[in-house]
């Protein structure tokens, strides 16, 4: 089992919301996926922001957030612009 903390893009901050939603390993994470992490996360936290989302991302690819294809960008900000509608 492979520890969030060995991910990057994940602080302790970022680790401890993880924990709230009950997710522990990198595992849990893969399976669940950053956009439904991301929103339960934002159920905890009205202000979780973009790059939160992107953050995720990267944590499971295994690459910092600020390297995820342009692509893979653009749908992330589509699917938070979603979320913030609601």
């Amino acid at each position: 089992m492979t520890m969030l903390s060995s991910l990057p893009n994940l602080g302790p901050i970022l680790i401890k919301e993880l924990h709230k939603i009950n997710i522990r390993n990198a595992e849990q994470l893969r399976n669940m996926g950053s956009k439904q992490a991301f929103l339960a996360i934002k159920r905890n936290d009205p202000s979780a922001c973009l790059s939160k989302l992107y953050a995720l991302e990267g944590a499971i690819q295994g690459i910092r957030w600020h390297t995820l294809p342009e692509e893979r960008k653009k749908e992330l900000k589509d699917y938070f612009s979603q979320c913030s509608q609601k």
